[in-house]
């Protein structure tokens, strides 16, 4: 089974769709983080879960 963590980010109300885009964008491009869960609250606000694959190295026996 594959390891991975998480980050819980919070976009508040205010926040316009292009730009909360923009910053779970540039999150997957230079954090490598994909979309986990999004959840869209009663005012307006989001609660974002991104999680990234845990590379675990085997180590040798040599």
């Amino acid at each position: 089974m594959p390891e991975y963590e998480f980050v819980d980010v919070y976009v508040p109300r205010g926040v316009s769709r292009k730009e909360a885009a923009r910053l779970l964008t540039d999150h997957a491009e230079y954090g490598h983080w994909e979309l986990h869960r999004l959840s869209l609250m009663r005012d307006g606000s989001r609660k974002v879960r991104l999680r990234r694959r845990i590379i675990r190295q085997v180590r040798a026996t040599w």
